[in-house]
């Protein structure tokens, strides 16, 4: 293909793009934090996955050996990312009369079956913070030995004042002083407990009703919310590891919170490079529910929601994320939506035209290999899918050319081409061809109908019948539910 090139990222820690040298030669460690699975993904979700899983295309394909570890989180995050409430795990447990466990698993497939559509590579190693519990227990026990924690009423806390004055300044991510920490913490109920408001839990002990709990040294309980991804990137990638990843949210308090932890207990920075997405809006505005303006990737995929104008298959999603650097706030909106789904066909059929080039000119009217030496080094300009999309466009219009006769090629820039254009958008991008919305459009049509002949059925008391398609539908991923406003449904 092509020589190997330089890559340079932008380091969250230093605030500048540097260089990338592995820790180990021609071997990257990369821990990126997972979705807590409480409910289904949604596009912010999506951003991570495909910002991560284009980080691991590159790499490979830039010849680096990749152990890519991405957690999923089922026990321990509080609700409002607190160190006091429910679990988000258990209470929506709760809501649905399951076990915690049974909803984790459920959303951890959900969350899978959405990122294998929109074609991200699954990670070599996808640990559950559940399953580390006796490791999260070891790193407990060592800051408690190196006087960096204390247990407060069977609970435990990082001493983050002892920490900062003895060991090394708090914030060093985020490039927060502990003054501004504690300026902006507040007292919150059941906190009492900490001997300052900023410290945070590493184990918490488990009231009479919580369902998640395991014997520990100090109580019956849980480990705190920052805990697992210490416990589990150093057991699966070693002390010091390449690259760290996660949205922007998590850089403060979740990764500071973790780098102390890991520096507090074994002296070590855990990753080299900490690399973050930004964030996902909604026409200008926070994604929220309380903005009534929650997406999930279910709802993207099958159109069935009041934002949306028309279902959208999951690789113009993708295509729709990787028009914007990963590092820039992306905004979503159906006009962006369909103006990607255009680029991207302009792009497949460009890509599928190319073979067909008649190729006997004695030169090129243009620099097929300078296209594609750029569109490489934009991609290992930290990450740069928009530069590297824009050069995609100009190569179309080269094809388009030669296609009318206007230009010329010869065959070994064809095949070349061919050969390089293939390894950027199905290896790099990762952009498999799809049927152009036909399909979703069909699934629609179909459901209407479907829905149509179910409400006859109510209307005529045929409970039977209603009941027959609904659980029908379900085998094939398809739920139907009953509201006060009639019935609606979605793809799982």
């Amino acid at each position: 293909m092509t020589d190997k090139k330089d890559l340079f990222v932008y380091n969250t820690l230093t605030g500048q793009k540097e260089l990338f040298t592995p820790v180990h030669q021609d071997r990257v460690g990369m821990y990126v934090c997972g979705p807590t699975v409480y409910g289904e993904a949604h596009l912010g979700h999506a951003r991570s996955a495909i910002t991560f899983d284009i980080v691991y295309r590159v790499l490979k394909y830039l010849g680096y050996n990749v152990r890519y570890v991405r957690n999923f989180t089922d026990v321990g995050h509080l609700l409002n990312d607190s160190d006091d409430g429910d679990d988000k795990v258990e209470k929506k447990a709760q809501a649905e009369n399951k076990e915690p466990q049974e909803v984790a698993q459920y959303y951890e497939m959900m969350y899978l079956k959405a990122t294998d559509a929109l074609n991200c590579l699954r990670p070599n190693i996808m640990p559950i913070a559940s399953g580390h519990i006796m490791e999260q227990i070891d790193v407990v026990k060592i800051l408690m030995d190196k006087g960096l924690a204390y247990e407060s009423e069977g609970s435990v806390y990082f001493d983050v004042d002892k920490y900062n004055r003895e060991v090394k300044p708090y914030g060093i991510l985020s490039h927060r002083t502990l003054e501004d920490t504690m300026e902006n913490s507040r007292e919150l109920s059941g906190q009492k407990e900490k001997k300052n408001p900023f410290d945070f839990a590493l184990w918490k002990k488990a009231p009479k009703e919580h369902i998640m709990k395991w014997p520990s040294p100090w109580s019956l309980g849980f480990p705190g919310w920052h805990l697992e991804c210490t416990a589990m990137g150093r057991k699966y990638l070693g002390a010091e590891f390449d690259i760290h990843g996660g949205g922007m949210d998590l850089v403060f308090p979740h990764h500071d919170c973790e780098i102390a932890q890991s520096i507090g207990a074994y002296g070590d920075m855990p990753a080299k490079y900490w690399l973050h997405n930004n964030m996902i809006t909604i026409e200008g505005k926070k994604m929220g529910k309380s903005y009534n303006n929650f997406i999930t990737l279910s709802e993207m995929f099958s159109g069935q929601h009041q934002l949306l104008k028309q279902a959208y298959n999951p690789m113009t999603i993708r295509f729709f994320m990787l028009m914007a650097h990963y590092r820039s706030t992306l905004d979503f909106s159906n006009d962006a939506l369909i103006a990607a789904e255009k680029g991207l066909a302009r792009l497949t059929e460009a890509k599928a035209k190319l073979k067909t080039l008649k190729a006997d000119a004695q030169s090129s009217s243009f620099d097929a290999k300078k296209i594609i030496a750029d569109a490489l080094t934009a991609v290992c300009d930290d990450f740069n899918t928009p530069v590297m999309i824009a050069h995609l466009f100009e190569l179309t219009k080269h094809i388009n050319a030669v296609s009318d006769g206007k230009e010329t090629i010869t065959q070994q820039d064809k095949q070349y081409l061919e050969e390089n254009l293939a390894a950027i958008f199905d290896g790099i991008l990762g952009l498999k061809e799809e049927k152009s919305g036909d399909d979703s459009k069909v699934i629609e049509g179909l459901m209407d109908l479907i829905m149509d002949m179910r409400s006859t059925a109510r209307s005529n008391k045929d409970y039977a019948t209603s009941d027959k398609i609904r659980d029908a539908l379900k085998p094939l991923g398809i739920e139907i539910k009953d509201g006060k406003e009639g019935a609606s449904w979605r793809i799982l």
